[in-house]
């Protein structure tokens, strides 16, 4: 029996498509890229949002206390998603200065963004012109069967002629309301992926840094003096070099304050190159 009714259905399907004519078949194919595109995009937004960005900045903080920024990066590395990129960004103060560090997360929010939305606009227009193109096959169809009337008056060749237009706009109607759920669903998606985003800007607001540097002996006193000099520098004193890394000067600063990189605060004062050897955040 069921087999009886799969099979009258598909046959039914096919007669409305023969008599639909070929905005039917217009209709239909629009309505599968629809869908196509919806999976797809699903896939993709359920793929980046497995991860909550409360357990990055869990890593993020262990990593740090490990082994400082360059550690955090590596560790944050393995999440490919746009809340772990962003932090990434956030990650580089020091070796960054501050405007330098909003920019880059500002473009990868871009660049995600639009990942993330790309498609959206085209499923709304599917669900927009899907209707109206049955619509139009409505009004065609009804059309030509006055038309076909006025030649021969035949009122059970004006209710065929009804039934055959009245197709296009069950088959528009059809992609609307399989679409639309979809396109709401999508948004869903990408508002709570924006809110984790969001949460990670605030979540990487450091108050506070410590970075360690390595210069040559001979232009400790100069670099000293540079960072004094600079804005956002909280403390720089002279340490001795047994971390393992050549370290020779520890630098606090506050990272909203920070006009400059560490590295370009001693090249412009003292057109030497220094190295940060260890970079510590915290919020």
């Amino acid at each position: 029996m069921i087999l009886e009714f799969l099979t009258s259905l598909f046959n039914n399907v096919i007669e409305m498509f023969q008599m639909g004519g070929i905005l039917t078949y217009i209709i239909t194919l629009i309505g599968v890229y629809g869908v196509l595109t919806s999976i797809s995009k699903i896939r993709y937004l359920k793929a980046i949002s497995k991860t909550d960005t409360t357990e990055i900045m869990e890593a993020v903080t262990i990593s740090m206390e490990r082994g400082g920024a360059i550690e955090a990066l590596k560790t944050i590395n393995q999440y490919k998603n746009p809340v772990s990129k962003i932090i990434s960004e956030a990650l580089k103060i020091g070796y960054k200065n501050k405007t330098e560090v909003e920019e880059g997360m500002e473009q990868v929010f871009i660049v995600e963004l639009s990942k993330m939305t790309s498609g959206l606009n085209t499923l709304k227009t599917i669900v927009e012109i899907a209707p109206f193109l049955g619509l139009i096959g409505t009004v065609i169809g009804i059309w030509m069967t006055f038309k076909s009337l006025g030649i021969t008056p035949d009122v059970t060749l004006m209710t065929e002629g009804i039934y055959m237009s009245l197709i296009t706009t069950i088959a528009g109607l059809s992609v609307a309301i399989v679409v639309m759920p979809l396109h709401t669903y999508i948004k869903g998606l990408i508002d709570t992926e924006m809110d984790k985003i969001e949460l990670a800007n605030k979540m990487t607001n450091w108050g506070y840094a410590v970075v360690k540097i390595r210069v040559e002996e001979r232009n400790i006193s100069c670099a000293l003096e540079a960072l004094q000099e600079a804005n956002g520098i909280v403390n720089t004193r002279q340490i001795p070099p047994n971390d393992g890394y050549g370290s020779n000067i520890q630098i606090s600063f506050k990272p909203s304050m920070l006009e400059k990189s560490i590295t370009n605060i001693i090249l412009e004062k003292c057109d030497v190159k220094s190295e940060i050897t260890e970079s510590k955040l915290r919020q």
